[in-house]
């Protein structure tokens, strides 16, 4: 399988791996009308924390990163060169990698196949915006780094409001990505309808980014749940759509193999980052400063409420 390595004190990711390169991220899992993509640097000046480094297991210098292109920022997407990766994850990637000197592997995988890929030891990690559910943390140990959520979007003549309870979808279309905490969020919830004697919402799943937002835009869906950012972003860069409001918070981190014992070099690199203000730099170049977490953790509980 070809990839591309990366030193820690690369500026760019270049993806030449598996996967469709479309893959739903959960914080990105909608794309929108292309746009200038920010590009400014603000990774290369970090450097080595050796208290961080530490913290590796003895003979850690080189490990592989899965990443899935979700479609724009701040989620996961190309430069103009169409094959350097770029984005919210690429950046906090890049300055934990330097952080903890490590060289790294990149693998360009769909979103859906990351997780279960950790378990064999294929990647040492994923970095796409995972949300922590405790679903997953029964499988998979998280080391957060943002927080971010679950929310809705629609089209401006939409009569919707604001979405405080799944039953207020209830025998609507609903677009969102496939494999995603969007999906089985839905999922599991669609018996709120049938259960108050309403017609269920039908969950309409896509794999490519971009055709989420032509169901919703071609009349094919009336709705579309997804990330904040991702959602505030295209809607923002979208005549026709309006931003309805979010509806769950969820932390997100990088994913390990459950029992992994690379957390606690990650979070103190994380830790790091939020000290020496590159965090602030990082969050303020993709405009995502309400996703500010004050401290890492490794796999905390989910976000209730």
């Amino acid at each position: 399988m070809p990839f591309t390595a990366l030193t820690s004190a690369a500026l760019l990711l270049t993806a030449c791996g598996s996967g469709s390169g479309t893959g739903g991220a959960d914080a990105s899992g909608v794309a929108a009308t292309p746009a200038a993509v920010p590009t400014a640097d603000v990774v290369s000046a970090e450097k080595t924390d050796p208290a961080a480094a530490k913290l590796l297991p003895p003979g850690t210098g080189h490990l592989t990163v899965a990443i899935s292109v979700g479609g724009t920022p701040p989620g996961t997407t190309y430069l103009a060169d169409g094959r350097t990766l770029t984005g919210q994850d690429v950046d906090f990637t890049k300055a934990v990698a330097k952080v903890l000197g490590l060289k790294l592997t990149v693998d360009q995988a769909s979103f859906e196949a990351i997780l279960p890929a950790l378990d064999s030891g294929k990647y040492d990690f994923g970095a796409s915006n995972f949300g922590v559910t405790d679903e997953r943390r029964r499988t998979i140990d998280f080391v957060t780094y943002i927080n971010d959520g679950q929310g809705f979007a629609t089209r401006k003549d939409s009569k919707l409001g604001k979405i405080t309870d799944l039953k207020q979808l209830c025998g609507l279309n609903v677009a969102t990505g496939a494999g995603t905490t969007f999906e089985a969020t839905l999922e599991e919830s669609r018996h709120l309808c049938s259960d108050a004697g309403k017609k269920p919402y039908q969950v309409q799943t896509y794999a490519e980014p971009s055709a989420v937002w032509s169901s919703v835009q071609q009349g094919r869906s009336d709705v579309v749940m997804s990330t904040i950012n991702g959602l505030r972003y295209a809607v923002a860069q979208q005549p026709g759509l309006k931003f309805l409001d979010e509806f769950h918070r969820l932390d997100v981190g990088f994913a390990f193999k459950k029992g992994t014992r690379l957390a606690p070099a990650f979070r103190a690199a994380v830790d790091r980052l939020i000290a020496d203000g590159t965090y602030d730099k990082i969050l303020k170049k993709w405009g995502t400063t309400g996703s500010a977490i004050t401290k890492s953790q490794i796999s905390p509980p989910e976000i209730k409420g």
